[in-house]
């Protein structure tokens, strides 16, 4: 059981918000809401975890508490279907009260001193609710309407069970709020009759049957942890690895590494392959990757390192890149960019040979410009693979000062410029220290003829 008890600020200012955090957990049953006030207090109701759907036997059993002393008139809004989603579809729910279609019923909960909130009552038939509160009361229930009301004499000195009858929709969904609304205004109206007579009361607005009925798929014979997290995540291939006597050597990740024989040749995704690694090979100064695919494809990546005194650091760089298929050999240099200090990875969303090129094609092979290489989110380390599997920290080939930010920096410096300048023609406006004296001799020009 879910519910909350205390001031009208901590208690329930968007009673609504309480239906969001309650779903459903298992395998669901059929639930209805129920909304429970009372002016003359009600028992404190302990809260329950999120999800937890509340059983006809929990509510019996807390109804047993909150009309155990004395006798209660008890209103019963008992409309003909009604679920959390109601509420959350129709309601005040991102904080725009005047399109709510329960404008008086958030009030009431509001303002009124105890209430009680079961997001998820198990449903076990249309007659349970008034058959349940029948039996705690000792009264049959007396249906009435707020005309009705204002005529009926009520007898406070035993209890009462006054039961209301509201409808609910069939049709567009904006027919179903204007219902909604309509047995909104209903519920103010009678609890204004309830005022007007100085009469306490306590009041359950709850559904014959749920107007909506949520089933989940069961998950008992799926296995659960790992492989559950893995059965919902998307896979994600692994890195390729050349190791040296079990110590991994070099590494590679790719999204796509897609070869062209031409413009109008199609793209062949060779990250689609498992490859072999043979003829790869790797020491302190030296790198080669060879992949060689089922296709016949074979794509090469040589790299090496050196120590740079400016920097005082060792950097590795990737020469060239050759791609074979039969007897054609391809060639390109990896002269712009494609280099990082030896103990990080080189990273880079796009590395291709024509567009933005960061592989130059070799002019001294005859068959390199036929062809057209462009490798996807790529990500390559050949030295210092400290890390074991995974690895090192990238260093990015995106520059730090891109277009847009070149833009941005010059237009704020033109409307800087503009502003200094506008401010000091400003600041060089003077007012004239001497004015021509109206009382005196009017300035005459002599005209010659």
């Amino acid at each position: 059981m879910a519910g909350s008890r205390g001031s009208s600020e901590a208690r329930l200012p968007a009673f609504i918000a309480i239906f969001l955090a309650f779903f459903c957990t298992g395998n669901c049953t059929a639930q209805v809401p129920l909304l429970m006030w009372s002016t003359d207090g009600l028992p404190p109701l302990a809260s329950s975890a999120a999800g937890h759907i509340t059983s006809v036997d929990q509510l019996a059993a807390y109804l047993t508490v909150a009309f155990s002393s004395g006798p209660h008139t008890v209103l019963l809004f008992l409309q003909d279907k009604l679920s959390k989603d109601d509420f959350t579809v129709f309601g005040g729910v991102f904080g725009n009260k005047q399109d709510s279609a329960f404008q008086n019923l958030e009030a009431t909960l509001q303002s009124s001193s105890s209430s009680v909130t079961l997001p998820a009552l198990e449903w076990s038939g249309s007659s349970a609710i008034p058959a349940l509160l029948q039996e705690k009361l000792g009264v049959s229930p007396l249906l009435v309407d707020a005309d009705t009301l204002s005529h009926l004499s009520i007898n406070t000195s035993i209890s009462n069970l006054l039961l209301i009858n509201l409808p609910y929709c069939t049709g567009l969904p904006t027919s179903c709020k204007e219902v909604l609304h309509e047995n909104d205004k209903v519920i103010g109206n009678v609890l204004s009759v309830m005022k007007a007579k100085n009469v306490p009361y306590t009041a359950i607005y709850t559904g014959l049957q749920p107007s909506r009925v949520i089933s989940e798929t069961s998950v008992s014979d799926q296995s659960v942890g790992r492989s559950l997290l893995q059965a919902v995540l998307p896979d994600v291939k692994p890195p390729i690895m050349f190791n040296v006597s079990g110590n991994p050597c070099i590494m590679l990740w790719a999204q796509n590494l897609s070869v062209s024989l031409s413009g109008t040749s199609p793209w062949i995704d060779l990250a689609e392959q498992t490859p072999s690694l043979t003829g790869s090979m790797c020491n302190t100064s030296n790198s080669r990757l060879v992949l060689s695919y089922p296709s016949g494809f074979t794509l090469s990546f040589a790299m090496s390192q050196r120590f740079y005194r400016v920097s005082a650091r060792n950097w590795f760089t990737l020469d060239t890149v050759q791609l074979q298929v039969s007897n054609l050999t391809a060639s390109f240099i990896g002269s712009r960019g494609i280099y990082a200090p030896a103990e990080y990875s080189f990273h880079c969303q796009s590395v291709s040979s024509f567009q933005d090129a960061l592989l130059v094609p070799n002019n001294t092979n005859q068959n390199t410009s036929q062809w057209r290489l462009n490798f996807i989110d790529f990500q390559i380390q050949g030295f210092g693979l400290a890390n074991g599997t995974n690895f090192s920290y990238a260093s990015d080939c995106a520059g730090f000062f891109t277009p847009g930010i070149w833009m941005g920096l010059l237009t704020s410096l033109l409307m800087l410029l503009i502003f200094v300048y506008g401010l000091h023609m400003i600041m060089q406006l003077n007012t004239m220290d001497r004015f021509d004296d109206p009382k005196g001799p009017s300035i005459s020009v002599p005209q010659s003829e």
